[in-house]
C-alpha cells in the first residue's frame, strides 16, 4: 500500500484522497486549520467542499504538515494556487528520496509568473521531480467513481508513469504527457475563458456566441501555450479542448458560475463572498495578460474579462469589443 499525502482539504484534494484510497492507498489528508479538521475526524465528512462524500477508512486527517509528508511516496498539492508556494516551501524539509510531488493546483503565480509545477520545484529546492495532473474533472464526479480521464505530465518520463499507474482506478483513466507547460497553460487559462462563458450565459447571448467563445478561447490559450514552449495538439487534448468545454459548459464550475453571476449584473466581490471555494480563473486573468506581455502575445478575451473584473467595463460592452475588434484570418497570430 503505497503511503500518499494530499495537501489541501478543499473540494479537490478531498476527491483525490478519497478516490487514492478506494486505489489502496494509505492517505493522510492534510488541512491547514486545526478545528476543521477536528471537525473532518468527528464527520468523516467534508460537509463544507464535498458533501455527501463519506471518507474512507483509508484516509487520515492531520493539521500537521510533517505528519502528512514524512515518509510519503506521492505528495498530491491540492491547495490553492496562490498558496502553493507557502505550503510546499513549508513541506520540503519532510520530503524524503524518491518521493514524486504531483501537482494538482491550476494557475499562474501573479508576482513571479511561474506556472505551479516551476513554483513547486523552486519551493522543493528541487529535490523530487514534479508530476502536473490536469485534465477535465470536477472533484464532486471524480469523488462518486464517475469516468474521468486526466493526464499526468512530467519532463520525467519515469515519474508520470509511476502516477500513471499508481493513480489509476475503475473511476480514473490515466495518460502521460512530456508537454507540461502546454498541459499548465491550458489548464490555467481554461478557468478564465470559463468566465467569460458564464458572461455570455448570464446576458442570454445564445449558442453561437457560447461555441464562437470557446472556440477563439482555445486559439488564445495554444498561442500563450506555445510561447511558453508548449506544444499545439496538447491543446488540443484532455488538458485543452477538454478541459475548457468541462468548465464552460459545466453547472459544477465555480468559474463559469462567477461569470453567469457577472453577467446578470453582480459585483464580484459580492459574488466571490458567496462562493466557498476559489474562482481560480480571477487571479490567473491578470497573471495571463502578464505572461502574455512578456512573450509579446495578444489575448483580447482575457484583457476584456480583465476590464469586467476590474469593474470597467460591463459584460455587454467586453463583448461588443470583442465581436468589432478588426477581421483577420482565422489563423492569423
Amino acid at each position: 500500500m503505497s503511503a500518499t499525502a494530499v495537501l489541501g482539504a478543499g473540494s479537490w484534494g478531498t476527491a483525490l484522497a478519497v478516490h487514492l484510497a478506494r486505489a489502496d492507498h494509505d492517505v493522510r489528508l492534510w488541512a491547514r486549520d486545526a478545528a476543521f479538521v477536528s471537525a473532518l475526524c468527528s464527520a468523516r465528512v467534508n460537509e463544507r467542499y464535498l458533501p455527501a462524500v463519506p471518507l474512507p477508512e483509508q484516509v487520515r486527517l492531520t493539521d500537521s504538515l510533517d505528519t502528512a509528508v514524512t515518509g510519503a511516496k506521492f505528495i498530491v498539492v491540492a491547495v490553492p494556487s496562490h498558496g502553493v508556494r507557502a505550503v510546499v516551501d513549508r513541506a520540503a524539509a519532510s520530503m524524503g528520496p524518491g518521493t514524486i510531488v504531483v501537482s494538482a493546483a491550476k494557475g499562474i503565480e501573479v508576482d513571479s509568473l511561474q506556472r505551479m509545477s516551476e513554483v513547486i520545484a523552486e519551493a522543493s529546492r528541487h529535490r523530487c521531480p514534479v508530476v502536473v495532473l490536469s485534465g477535465p474533472s470536477f472533484a464532486a464526479e471524480v469523488a462518486r467513481g464517475l469516468p474521468t480521464a486526466v493526464l499526468a505530465a512530467s519532463s520525467n518520463c519515469e515519474a508520470a508513469r509511476a502516477v500513471q499507474e499508481s493513480f489509476r482506478g475503475r473511476g480514473l483513466r490515466l495518460y502521460v504527457n512530456d508537454d507540461v507547460a502546454g498541459v499548465e497553460i491550458g489548464g490555467a487559462l481554461k478557468n478564465v475563458i470559463a468566465i467569460a462563458a458564464g458572461c455570455v450565459e448570464g446576458l442570454g447571448l445564445g449558442h453561437n456566441a457560447l461555441a464562437a467563445l470557446i472556440t477563439r478561447g482555445l486559439a488564445e490559450i495554444s498561442r500563450l501555450a506555445m510561447a511558453e514552449g508548449g506544444r499545439r495538439d496538447t491543446l488540443s487534448g484532455l488538458s485543452g479542448l477538454g478541459d475548457l468545454v468541462l468548465t464552460c459548459t459545466g453547472d459544477l464550475s465555480r468559474n463559469r458560475r462567477v461569470g453567469i453571476e457577472l453577467g446578470r449584473g453582480r459585483e464580484l466581490d459580492e459574488i466571490l463572498a458567496g462562493l466557498r471555494m476559489v474562482a481560480e480563473g480571477v487571479n490567473t486573468t491578470r497573471a495571463a495578460l502578464a505572461l502574455g506581455a512578456r512573450h509579446g502575445i495578444e489575448l483580447p478575451i482575457a484583457a476584456q474579462m480583465q476590464e469586467v473584473l476590474d469593474g470597467r467595463c460591463s459584460p455587454l460592452n467586453a463583448v461588443e469589443a470583442l465581436m468589432l475588434r478588426r477581421q483577420r484570418a482565422e489563423a492569423d497570430g
